[in-house]
């Protein structure tokens, strides 16, 4: 590490009825790969857009390269060298990947048309930087999500960056993927440039970084150096609280099949069956790119079916779009939640009452006294923190926007709950709460599918895990039986035979 290139003092920040930072301080030196971590609502994505100047502060002192930074736009902030890749990348799909780098940049002929050829070379050459085979002209659509961080982290590279702030970069990611990245990371860090990363993946941060900050209610807590602390004690800073939580060590009694689906085949799925139980968590596990989602898709009538069939409490059901899954009693918790379960505009109030607004509405008027009571009950009962219930739900933090994707279905009473990748992006503390809050909602008789990518995750929830390899079921294997080891056979070989478990 070298010397200090930022210092952020006595650093405030207060929105309508939220004292979002307090006092909050943060130190970063050329080099040096520096961990910001804390629950959601913390107060670090916060204290990142003062930094890059999405907010302005409402006191304390901003030093970069021994200036004193006052209220920054966003492209002063970018100009200075100041970076950020966010959690959901902001490119554009229709434009290549040297198009998106140099967007509103694009060198030009005599000032006025774009000079395509060296545009593409400039991008070449970052690409090169980064130890990138990836062809400048590709459609960003058409690239890889991992291959698309590669494009953002190529661009903050073109403004010469001397800091770059990463948001959950490996939320996505296979293993094989991440490794490539701390590649990058590492050469980076070479090159003296200072890394801010943000991650609720412990093992991520004692791997990568030099130094961890922890931040706990908007307040700064305390700065250690990775090699002299524990994920435990990073835990505890972090929630105030030590965390336990014990792995599953018996399997549900089997209850009535709630569901059952046969062969059924997409344009990504070939001959998915399984059965689900009351009161059951059946994991779903496999490499990214596997079909997991997509059998959630199907199953809610988001992607269409060429084959095969559904039955629910043992009765063919035939559906053709969400609003039929909806009718059958099936909720879908999608992994991308702000495309697919929000409605980021709208309050918490409105989110949690969508899927049911036919039983609050007489005569075509919602009964507004009735949507606020039931939202309230489900606030309490979830532990959602928001100053109120007519809060926008884009101002939640990612743990609190799913409760209340949770919440809505809940109160929809759907007896099926698909969960596709439930902890993602969110913190350890949250993470606890939604473990329990799956375990009780099994006890009390739902049927759960959960799709999670990390498999410890897997193995601590899942009563039995379903193993998909390239859009088909491996291996469907007892919970109790299971480890990473042989659910990792079953997801890297779609030529494994063996007699499945589907009852």
């Amino acid at each position: 590490m070298g010397e200090t290139i930022l210092t952020m003092t006595g650093i405030e920040k207060q929105f309508p009825g939220v004292h979002a930072l307090k006092n909050c301080q943060f130190e970063l030196k050329s080099g040096e790969i520096h961990a910001l971590v804390g629950e959601n609502g913390a107060g670090k994505s916060t204290l990142m857009k003062i930094l890059t100047g999405v907010h302005k502060k409402d006191g304390g002192k901003i030093v970069f390269m021994n200036e004193e930074l006052s209220h920054l736009t966003p492209k002063e902030a970018q100009d200075k060298g100041i970076s950020m890749i966010h959690q959901e990348l902001n490119l554009m799909p229709h434009l290549t990947a040297a198009q998106n780098i140099f967007i509103g940049r694009e060198p030009k002929y005599g000032g006025i048309f774009t000079n395509d050829k060296k545009l593409n070379r400039d991008a070449f050459e970052l690409f090169s930087k980064l130890g990138l085979t990836l062809d400048p002209k590709t459609l960003v659509g058409n690239i890889t999500v991992a291959g698309q961080q590669m494009v953002e982290i190529a661009k903050a590279l073109s403004f010469q960056s001397k800091i770059l702030i990463m948001d959950e970069p490996t939320a996505a990611l296979s293993d094989k993927e991440i490794d490539d990245l701390f590649r990058i990371i590492t050469a980076l860090k070479t090159q003296g440039v200072g890394i801010i990363y943000i991650s609720h993946r412990m093992d991520e941060l004692m791997k990568i970084t030099d130094r961890i900050s922890v931040m706990r209610d908007g307040e700064y807590i305390k700065t250690v150096n990775t090699k002299d602390t524990s994920t435990d004690e990073i835990i505890q800073m972090m929630v105030g609280r030590p965390i336990y939580e014990p792995p599953k060590n018996e399997s549900a009694a089997k209850g009535e099949a709630v569901l059952s689906v046969e062969k059924l085949c997409t344009d990504r799925l070939s001959d998915i069956s399984f059965t689900l139980h009351r009161g059951e968590i059946l994991g779903f596990a496999g490499l990214m790119g596997a079909g997991r989602t997509e059998v959630a898709r199907a199953i809610f009538g988001a992607d269409l079916m060429r084959s095969g069939s559904i039955k629910v409490h043992g009765k063919p059901v035939n559906i053709r779009s969400p609003k039929d899954a909806v009718a059958c009693g099936i909720g879908y918790l999608s992994e991308d939640r702000k495309r697919y379960g929000l409605c980021l505009g709208m309050s918490v109030e409105n989110n949690t009452v969508l899927a049911s607004l036919a039983s609050f509405s007489r005569v075509g008027f919602i009964k507004s006294g009735e949507t606020v009571r039931i939202t309230k009950e489900y606030i309490d009962r979830l532990k959602t923190k928001t100053p109120s219930h007519r809060q926008d739900v884009r101002n939640l933090s990612g743990g609190n926007q799913q409760k209340v994707i949770i919440a809505k279905w809940l109160i929809k009473d759907c007896d099926i709950l698909i969960f596709d990748e439930p902890t993602r992006g969110i913190d350890i503390g949250a993470k606890s709460e939604i473990y329990k809050l799956l375990h009780d909602l099994a006890k009390s008789g739902k049927a759960i599918i959960m799709i999670s990518s990390e498999l410890p995750e897997i193995l601590r929830m899942s009563d039995r895990v379903a193993v998909m390899c390239e859009g088909r079921i491996t291996k469907i294997l007892n919970g109790s039986d299971c480890n990473q080891e042989t659910i990792m056979k079953y997801a890297t070989n779609h030529n494994q035979k063996g007699e499945m478990t589907r009852e």
